[in-house]
């Protein structure tokens, strides 16, 4: 006998799960970083051109796919390609990206995210307040994360302690189910985000100047560098790319979540007016809340020469060592330092459980398991596969896992599904799809550019990207010779991983045609 398919609640409950899982750590950490390394405002040019062309695009396609799979059964891209192209037997096996990409992604951002849940708890005791320097601050992390034994930590215990706490609350959640689980963290979890976050962006526009012999070093100033345009940064087609990028990593598109979450609702309900919403929902916290709090900071902390090295020195160090030091010079500093780590642990949770979904929904829905024997046998396979990042941390393992699971893979899908959707399901019947039970029309140019645009400016990102990052990363040309081995054994694991979800799609179609007959 099927299980019977869970279902989401209420369209708001839908509409925060969404945002939620696209809502995480890249909205207020990566975005200010590409904005202030790209361009600064000259970067949001290329950066709605891609919203408008890829992202709300894609966002529509997915909750459309994921809706039509649903009515079949099916909540991951495998049977939902299948029912798509049935006379294709080789098209499940590409929807089996849908299932490895989020798998990859979760095994090394569920460590990332304790990371946040640790900092909330050393801001709170002031735990890090000692370090006073950025040096001290980076051999804090260091200490923290295992890579280096010194005065603040003298083994990983901690570290490991926060992921423990970390995993299990993302397995509690997974385990009761889309509405008792999920939609319920999420209800709560997203109106917090936004408190948090805006009082996180009041704090910082109250700054004044904090060092009178720098009058230059002001939040006007800090905004400025954040938002005045350089236009020459346009005649660089990296700026695109990482225009495009961004849109990809903050909206959750193209890595299989939003099909698995869209599967779950009715045939009538809307996926046109609820897509927009959940764009509109992240775009509010990433440009307006993200944009307004850590590059404004530390302009004025830092300065203008300090904050461009910080907005190179990449997200992380960003997160864990810019803001620890800046929350140090503000007044109730712990206070905000608790609440600014809160916060992007409220919105790494709302992420990491949907990125948990499309593997549990596969075993529920194609080997017809319960719930809660299905995330039993994933957290089992999940908490194996944590090991590596946790003690590998240093030797490129989660480089690597970023590289294929959380770009190779997501462009890659994203490729497929919209060619798909437009060219074999066919744009006539798609745009019928899109349309069922929706409460507002999609303007017809995205008709074209649906069909057009979005399909050919994928496969330009894809070789763009191939050629510029792709290739000398499969070459392995900046992997230190001592961690090739390392590197090669984490290939090696994921290909296992990809061909055992493929022999698990390949045996549960030989079931159901077994039960057929």
């Amino acid at each position: 006998m099927a299980n019977k398919r869970q279902a989401w609640g209420t369209r708001l409950g839908i509409i925060m799960a969404v945002a939620g899982s696209a809502i995480g750590l890249g909205n207020l950490l990566r975005f200010p970083v590409q904005a202030a390394s790209n361009g600064g405002g000259a970067f949001m040019i290329p950066y709605f051109v891609s919203l408008l062309l890829l992202g709300i695009p894609l966002m529509w396609v997915e909750w459309t796919l994921g809706r039509f799979g649903g009515g079949f059964g099916h909540g991951t891209a495998p049977g939902i390609f299948h029912n798509m192209w049935a006379k294709n037997r080789f098209i499940k096996y590409f929807g089996v990206i849908g299932i490895f990409g989020p798998l990859v992604i979760m095994v090394y951002y569920t460590y990332i995210e304790s990371w946040t849940l640790a900092y909330s708890f050393f801001a709170m005791t002031g735990r890090y307040s000692s370090a006073a320097t950025e040096t001290a601050m980076q051999s804090f992390l260091r200490g923290f994360q295992g890579l280096e034994r010194n005065s603040y930590f003298c083994n990983m215990a901690p570290a490991y302690v926060f992921f423990l706490v970390t995993f299990i609350a993302n397995m509690a959640v997974t385990y009761y189910g889309i509405r008792g689980g999920i939609e319920r963290l999420c209800k709560v979890a997203m109106p917090l985000l936004f408190l948090f976050g805006i009082i996180m962006m009041v704090r910082v526009l109250m700054l004044g100047t904090p060092d009178p012999s720098r009058p230059g070093w002001n939040l006007v100033n800090g905004l400025g560098f954040l938002w005045n345009p350089d236009f020459t940064a346009l005649k660089s087609a990296k700026v695109w790319l990482a225009a495009a990028g961004q849109i990809f990593f903050t909206l959750s598109v193209g890595i299989g979540v939003i099909l698995t979450y869209a599967s779950y609702l009715s045939k009538g309900d809307d996926v046109v007016l609820s897509g927009l919403s959940a764009v509109g929902t992240n775009e509010l916290i990433e440009v307006i809340i993200g944009g307004s709090i850590i590059i404004p900071a530390a302009f004025v902390f830092f300065g203008p020469g300090g904050v461009r090295d910080i907005a190179h020195s990449g997200a992380f160090n960003l997160g864990f060592v810019t803001m620890p030091l800046i929350f140090g010079k503000m007044a109730l500093g712990q206070f905000f330092g608790c609440l600014w780590f809160m916060l992007l642990f409220l919105a790494g949770i709302t992420s990491s459980v949907s990125l948990a979904q499309p593997a549990i929904a596969f075993l529920e829905d194609e080997f017809n398991i319960t719930r809660k024997k299905a995330v039993s046998i994933f957290g089992v396979v999940l908490f194996v596969l944590c090991q590596a990042p946790i003690f590998l941390l240093g030797r490129g393992v989660v480089d690597e896992l970023d590289f294929w699971g959380g770009t190779f893979c997501l462009v890659l899908f994203a490729t497929v599904e919209v060619i798909l959707f437009a060219w074999v399901f066919g744009m006539e019947k798609a745009w019928e799809e899109i349309h069922h039970g929706a409460d507002m029309r999609v303007p017809g140019i995205y008709k074209f550019i649906i069909k057009y645009i979005t399909p050919a400016f994928l496969i330009v990102i894809l070789g763009f990207w191939l050629y510029q990052d792709g290739i000398p990363t499969i070459l392995m040309k900046n992997v230190s010779a001592p961690d090739r081995q390392i590197v090669f054994a984490t290939r090696f694991c994921l290909v296992a991983a990809f061909v055992t979800l493929a022999v698990l799609v390949k045996i549960a179609w030989m079931r159901k045609r077994k039960a057929k007959t």
